[in-house]
C-alpha cells in the first residue's frame, strides 16, 4: 500500500526541526569562527603559535622545582641548556654547579647561560671556573661595553633549561639558597612558580636558548640541532618570547585583561603597571570580572615597596582586590583567568620586564592546569592580607605577624626592577607637572622626595661644582666616545657614495640592489 501523505502537523514540526539543525550549524560555524579569531588574536599578540600535544607538570616553591631540575639533569644523555638570571655560589648553586660539572665529564654538552648584571657579586670566579675546567660552556650576557654605556638597562631576565630536548622547565626562579628556606632556623622559602613541560612546545623553549647562545657570542658555532619532541599529552600552550622593546608579554597581558569574562588572578614580585595596562585592569573589574593581584609583604629590594604601593589606589577605586603575602618573599610571576588560561615564566608586571628585558612564559590554555592554578591562587590567599581602602592602611588578621621571620638579602632580586620603579617614580612627577591624572599622598610623598633631592642636588652644584664636574665629564666623555665608536662602525659598513670603486656604487664585497622588477 502507498505511504501516506504527512499531515500539516506533522511537516510543521519537520520544518521546525530543519530550521533547529540549520541554527545548530549556524551557531557551530560561528562558534568556530570565533574560536579561530581568539586563537589568532592571542598568536599575533604574543608572536607565538598555539602548539598542542605537550605535557605539563605544575611545580611549586623552590624544593620541587629543583629536585625536578636536577634529576633531569642527572639523566641528561645529549645536553643540558641552562638559562638563568643569576646563580649564587652557595650551598645550592653549587649543587648545581656539581651535576653541570658531572654530566660535562661524561661526555654531555652543558651550555649555562646567565646575565652579567643579575649575577653581579652572586658568583665568584672560582665558581665558574670549576665549571669550565670539568668542560662546561659558559657564556655571559651583555656585560659592561665601551661602546655601549647604556646598554646595561638590557637584561636576560629569563629562568629556562632545557635538557636532550624531551624535557624543558619555565620558571620564575634562580638559583639560591633563599629559595628552599632554612628549616632550622624557621626561615620559609621563597614562593615561587615553575613548570615541567615535556612534548612539541620543548622545541620552541630550545630555539630560546639558541637565541641567547648566538647574542653571547655571534661568531661561534650553533648549538646542537633542534628536533621536534614528539606529543607526549594533551596541553596546547604557547611559548612566548619577549626581547627588548617587542612588548610581546605586554601585547598578551593586555589582551587577557580585556577579554576575560569572570575572573583574572594575577601574581607578581615587583609590580609596577603602566598606565595602558593599569587602565585595561579597571576597565575588566568595572565590567564585572573578578580581578586580584597577590604580591608580596616583605621584598628582597625595600626600595621598590613604596613604587609599587603607589599604584594600588587606582586598582582599590576600581574594584580590584589587592593582598600582600604574609611570607617570606613572593617571586612568581603568574596569572590565571576564567578558569581556562594561565601564565608562568619570568615576565613581571612592570616596565623593565615589558619593555626592556630578555623574558620567556609559558601560556597554557588547559582547563585541568587553569583549575590546579586556580586553586594554588586560593591557598597563597589563606596566608595573605588584604589591602582596604576605607582606612588607607593595612589591617592585618589576628595572630598573623606584621613582618615574617626570616632574614632577607638586600639587593639579591631583580636589578630590573629597580629601574621600573624608577620609572613609576618619574611618570608619578610627569603626572604632577603635567596634571594629567588626579594624584594620592603616596605619589605626593615620592614627588616631594623628587622635589627634594633635585634641591639638594642643584645646592651642591653651586657649593662643590669641581667635585660634581668630574662624574659628569666622565658620563660625557664615554657617552661620546660610545657613539664616534658606533658610527665608526656604521661608517666601515655602508661608506657614503663616493668611497667604492666608483662614484655612486655600492660598498665593496656587497651584492648589487635589486632592480625596480626584482621580486
Amino acid at each position: 500500500m502507498p505511504r501516506p501523505e504527512p499531515g500539516p502537523e506533522r511537516r510543521r514540526d519537520a520544518g521546525a526541526l530543519a530550521a533547529i539543525a540549520r541554527g545548530a550549524r549556524a551557531d557551530r560555524a560561528e562558534l568556530a569562527y570565533l574560536r579561530e579569531l581568539a586563537d589568532r588574536m592571542f598568536s599575533r599578540a604574543a608572536g607565538a603559535p598555539l602548539i598542542g600535544g605537550n605535557q605539563v607538570r605544575l611545580l611549586v616553591d623552590g624544593p620541587e622545582n629543583y629536585a625536578a631540575w636536577l634529576e633531569a639533569i642527572h639523566g641528561a644523555r645529549r645536553y643540558v641548556h641552562f638559562e638563568n638570571y643569576f646563580i649564587r655560589n652557595d650551598e645550592i648553586g653549587w649543587e648545581f654547579a656539581d651535576a653541570l660539572a658531572a654530566r660535562a665529564r661524561a661526555g654531555v654538552h652543558v651550555r649555562v647561560v646567565y646575565d652579567w648584571l643579575g649575577n653581579f657579586g652572586k658568583a665568584s670566579g672560582g665558581f665558574w671556573r670549576r665549571l669550565r675546567d670539568a668542560g662546561v660552556e659558559v657564556r655571559v650576557y651583555n656585560p659592561p661595553q665601551l661602546a655601549s654605556p647604556f646598554g646595561w638597562l638590557s637584561r636576560d631576565h629569563r629562568k629556562t633549561l632545557v635538557v636532550d630536548g624531551t624535557v624543558a622547565f619555565v620558571t620564575g626562579l634562580c638559583v639560591g639558597r633563599m629559595w628552599v628556606g632554612d628549616p632550622t632556623r624557621n626561615i620559609a622559602p621563597w614562593r615561587d612558580t615553575g613548570v615541567a613541560i615535556r612534548g612539541p612546545a620543548v622545541a620552541e623553549v630550545a630555539r630560546a636558548f639558541a637565541r641567547t647562545w648566538a647574542l653571547t657570542d655571534p661568531l661561534s658555532p650553533e648549538v646542537d640541532a633542534i628536533e621536534e619532541a614528539p606529543p607526549a599529552g594533551d596541553v596546547a600552550l604557547r611559548i612566548v618570547l619577549s626581547e627588548p622593546a617587542t612588548t610581546s608579554m605586554l601585547r598578551v597581558d593586555q589582551l587577557v585583561a580585556s577579554i576575560a569574562r569572570e575572573r583574572l588572578w594575577l601574581t607578581d614580585a615587583y609590580y609596577s603597571g603602566v598606565s595602558s595596562y593599569v587602565q585595561a585592569l579597571r576597565a575588566a573589574a568595572q565590567d564585572g570580572v573578578d580581578v586580584r593581584l597577590l604580591v608580596p609583604n616583605a621584598t628582597d629590594i625595600p626600595l621598590l615597596k613604596p613604587f609599587s604601593r603607589a599604584g594600588y589606589r587606582a586598582l582599590l577605586e576600581a574594584g580590584i582586590r589587592v593582598f600582600e603575602w604574609n611570607g617570606t618573599m613572593l617571586h612568581a610571576k603568574t596569572a590565571v583567568a576564567d578558569g581556562r588560561w594561565a601564565r608562568v615564566g619570568s615576565t613581571n608586571l612592570n616596565i623593565a620586564s615589558w619593555f626592556g628585558n630578555y623574558e620567556l612564559d609559558a601560556i597554557i590554555e588547559d582547563t585541568a592546569f587553569a583549575t590546579q592554578m586556580e586553586d594554588l591562587y586560593l591557598r597563597d590567599l589563606a596566608n595573605s592580607t588584604e589591602i582596604v581602602l576605607e582606612h588607607h592602611r593595612k589591617v592585618f588578621a589576628p595572630g598573623q605577624p606584621r613582618r615574617p621571620r626570616g632574614a632577607l638579602r638586600r639587593g639579591s632580586g631583580s636589578t630590573s626592577a629597580v629601574a621600573a620603579g624608577a620609572l613609576r617614580l618619574g611618570n608619578a612627577v610627569g603626572a604632577v607637572l603635567s596634571r594629567r591624572r588626579v594624584l594620592g599622598p603616596i605619589q605626593a610623598r615620592l614627588t616631594a622626595l623628587v622635589g627634594l633631592v633635585l634641591c639638594v642636588l642643584s645646592a651642591l652644584v653651586v657649593l662643590f661644582p669641581r667635585a660634581l664636574a668630574f662624574p659628569a665629564a666622565v658620563i660625557g666623555l664615554w657617552s661620546g666616545l660610545a657613539l664616534l665608536w658606533r658610527s665608526l662602525q656604521l661608517w666601515r659598513k655602508w661608506p657614503p657614495p663616493g668611497h667604492g670603486d666608483q662614484e655612486g656604487s655600492a660598498p665593496r664585497n656587497e651584492p648589487d640592489p635589486p632592480s625596480a622588477g626584482s621580486p
